[in-house]
């Protein structure tokens, strides 16, 4: 079963108060709401499980291979429980809510939900002078419970521009936010929990403000904020440029330049897969496989040798 063939996988859509109309204008999909704020593009989280759209297990769901075949994910003890990593691209079209996440025991103890959320995020575009929220400026917990409490957003939040092509990392306890004007591919741990801190006083289309979370959001905040150090590293294979973004405990990501053809072999269970520019055809036993921008698939465990053939950009990532 899908030995010698990737898994392709259908974006799953997201309405959201701050989206916009550029996963249409920019991805090309078929979106289905005027603020569509985040595909899903590779999920098996239940708030939004992507389908499986060939081989075998077309209409199914991933949440389903991966319960139901673990073969093809090469399950052993250290991720027999739900699907580990959730990738999205998201679309801001307005400032998203500064938020913060728990990590797993948080999570565990008091969500009941095996996964907290450490992301990262590659920029896929930016508006100029586009910026992130990125940690704070509190030095004690203490002071940072009297800057949330006082409502000192400015004097508390750490702003960060940005631009296309840039990498962020951000652990569980940071708080952060994207900022209007930017397009992301995220990769995080398969999780839904959302500590909202603040949401520029918004409401919605009967006129209520959004819910904070502000009690949990001082429990789960690291403090004081330090950026995470990651280590790059570049990687050449045939006319592949393999860039190591982040190595940490839940996902490794990398960016991929092609410019002709390179001949690869999977090392790892399986490979999460995201087209975010050009074209290129993919190989396996003989067999080829088009892709574009806006294709998301996964190499199984099945596929060990395969060949890449074209002008393409993906992000790629593993457990």
């Amino acid at each position: 079963m899908y030995k010698n063939e990737p898994i392709f996988l259908q974006p799953v859509f997201q309405e959201r108060i701050w989206g916009g109309q550029k996963l249409k204008t920019e991805f090309h999909y078929d979106i289905p709401y005027k603020q569509t704020g985040e595909a899903w593009v590779i999920s098996a989280h239940p708030h939004g499980p992507s389908v499986i759209k060939n081989g075998p297990l077309a209409g199914k769901t991933l949440a389903e291979a991966w319960n139901e075949h673990g073969i093809l994910f090469n399950k052993k003890s250290d991720h027999q429980g739900e699907y580990p990593l959730l990738i999205k691209i998201l679309d801001a079209a307005d400032d998203l809510s500064v938020q913060v996440h728990p990590n797993d025991q948080f999570a565990r103890e008091v969500e009941g939900v095996p996964y907290g959320k450490t992301e990262c995020w590659y920029v896929l575009s930016a508006e100029e002078d586009a910026e992130l929220v990125l940690g704070h400026h509190a030095k004690s917990q203490e002071e940072l419970v009297q800057m949330v409490d006082q409502g000192e957003w400015d004097k508390l939040l750490r702003r960060v521009k940005v631009k296309a092509g840039d990498f962020v990392y951000v652990p569980s306890g940071t708080i952060h936010a994207i900022g209007k004007g930017i397009v992301i591919l995220e990769t995080q741990q398969s999780s839904d929990i959302t500590y909202r801190v603040y949401d520029y006083d918004r409401t919605d289309t009967a006129g209520n403000k959004r819910e904070l979370h502000l009690e949990r959001a001082k429990q789960v905040t690291t403090v004081p904020h330090q950026d995470a150090a990651v280590e790059q590293t570049e990687t050449v294979i045939g006319d592949l440029v393999e860039k190591k973004l982040v190595k940490e405990q839940y996902f490794s990501v990398y960016h991929w330049q092609l410019n002709g053809k390179a001949s690869c072999g999977l090392t790892n269970d399986f490979l999460q897969v995201s087209v975010i520019e050009g074209k290129a055809e993919l190989t396996i036993a003989g067999k080829i496989f088009a892709i574009e921008k806006g294709s998301h698939f996964l190499l199984p465990h099945g596929v060990h040798e395969y060949t890449i053939e074209g002008q393409a950009e993906f992000i790629v990532s593993h457990v």
